[in-house]
């Protein structure tokens, strides 16, 4: 998933967190987030808001350059580099190594990017929220403006792929496939080669190793079980592979990948999760693994079967040469035809049969661009695309799919309790203790 969220904030009383708005908020939070005060400083699109920056390298980074445009207040990294690195361009912004540091001036900016790693994003997100909402089911009534770092989802092909699967020019959907190239993860020598990667080690390393300079190793294991220092955790993407830190490729791609087939079907909580792949590791995530979602009928629309691919798991038309073989993609297939689509380019299948359709008239508003679209609305109350609303039905679906992989059982999911009804064994993948001090 990707690494970066927004928030802005308004001025209200906030209530007590329920568990259930608590664990959904900390589900959906994988990914990038911003948060924001809807509208807090007037519809004024030429007024700059004050906006804190958590975590400044890599994707921060890069979200960082993205709203450079407005006022950057404060800037917080757990690596001193980074943080330097950032505030020699920002040199009147309040610096932070702790993030809980940062909303101890609150009252100094308007909304909140967060880019940390995916095990310390929920934390720094839920400060915000408890600061200037009361959870992700309530940000519509508290008029927040949210982003989760699903960038893709702004673009003009994503756009266009929704409108055509909309339009039934393909027909009913009752199966999707979403499969991904990308293996970060346990794997077997042979598949490592087959891939050129590196093999990965796969047992938590006993002995430590000198912690780089500048940076704060407490903090940037946050709430994760402790454990010495060791560069085969840090830096990113290193930390991507272990449970305790991330959720491998379903993590980080889930979230892009499955969100066109979440957007075009109008998929929310699935009834039913399996997932086939190598015998789980007690540390780390596999490289390839498949997860089949079944998703009952919503409206006019159909029961559908969503199955998701990483690394050596492909989808059988892809095997059998039936599709076009693409490194990644989504295919989706209707009673009428197939469409297949990846970040940038879509098309209709079997070609032959749909040579001289015509593309029906644009039914989705333009993104003027993911990082614009949240700024718009936190100066306008124009609601984002990639809100948490629809993020955290998205993220908790993709997280799903690694549970029942790891409890090696196909899950009946409630999405009101966040239980997986026939497994109490799902439970501790579902609901962390974290470590002490890290609470919420």
């Amino acid at each position: 998933m990707s690494r970066g969220a927004e928030l802005q904030h308004t001025n209200m009383k906030h209530s007590q967190l329920t568990r259930r708005q608590f664990t959904r908020t900390m589900l959906i939070t994988a990914g990038a987030i911003s948060v924001a005060p809807a509208f807090l400083r007037g519809q004024n699109l030429n007024q700059k808001l004050n906006l804190a920056v958590i975590a400044t390298g890599g994707r921060g980074g890069s979200n960082l350059e993205s709203v450079s445009s407005e006022n950057i207040v404060a800037l917080c990294d757990v690596n001193g580099k980074n943080l330097a690195a950032a505030a020699a361009k920002y040199p009147s912004a309040r610096k932070h190594t702790d993030f809980r540091k940062v909303f101890e001036h609150a009252g100094e900016f308007d909304a909140v990017v967060v880019s940390t790693c995916e095990h310390t994003h929920a934390f720094a997100t839920m400060l915000a929220l408890q600061q200037w909402m009361n959870a992700i089911e309530a940000a519509a009534k508290a008029k927040v403006a949210t982003q989760m770092g699903i960038q893709i989802h702004a673009t003009e092909n994503y756009r266009q792929v929704v409108e055509l699967v909309q339009s039934g020019i393909i027909g009913p959907v009752q199966e999707a496939h979403v499969w991904v190239s990308r293996a970060w993860g346990w794997q077997s020598e042979a598949d490592a080669k087959r891939h050129q990667d590196i093999v990965w080690v796969v047992e938590r390393p006993a002995e430590s190793q000198p912690v780089p300079e500048g940076l704060d190793w407490d903090l940037w294991l946050g709430p994760a079980p402790a454990r010495p220092f060791h560069s085969i955790y840090f830096p990113g993407p290193k930390w991507y592979r272990w449970w305790d830190f991330g959720n491998g490729t379903m993590s980080d791609l889930g979230s892009h990948w499955n969100d066109l087939p979440f957007w075009a079907l109008k998929l929310q909580a699935p009834l039913t999760v399996e997932a086939n792949g190598p015998p789980p590791h007690p540390e780390i995530a596999p490289a390839s693994m498949s997860a089949t979602y079944e998703y009952g009928a919503r409206g006019d629309l159909p029961p559908v079967k969503l199955t998701w691919h990483q690394g050596e798991s492909k989808p059988g038309l892809w095997t059998s040469g039936g599709i076009p073989k693409w490194d990644s993609g989504c295919l989706f297939i209707g009673s009428k035809g197939m469409l297949l689509a990846d970040y940038s380019k879509h098309m209709l299948l079997p070609e032959k049969q749909f040579e001289w359709f015509q593309r029906p008239a644009p039914t989705i508003p333009r993104s003027p661009g993911h990082h614009q679209e949240w700024l718009q609305a936190c100066k306008t109350g124009q609601p984002t695309s990639a809100n948490f609303e629809y993020s955290g039905w998205l993220t908790e679906a993709n997280h799903l799919g690694n549970v029942a992989y790891r409890v090696g059982k196909k899950l009946q999911w409630d999405p009101k309790l966040l239980k997986a009804t026939n497994a109490p064994e799902a439970a501790p993948f579902i609901h962390r203790t974290y470590r002490k001090g890290w609470e919420l």
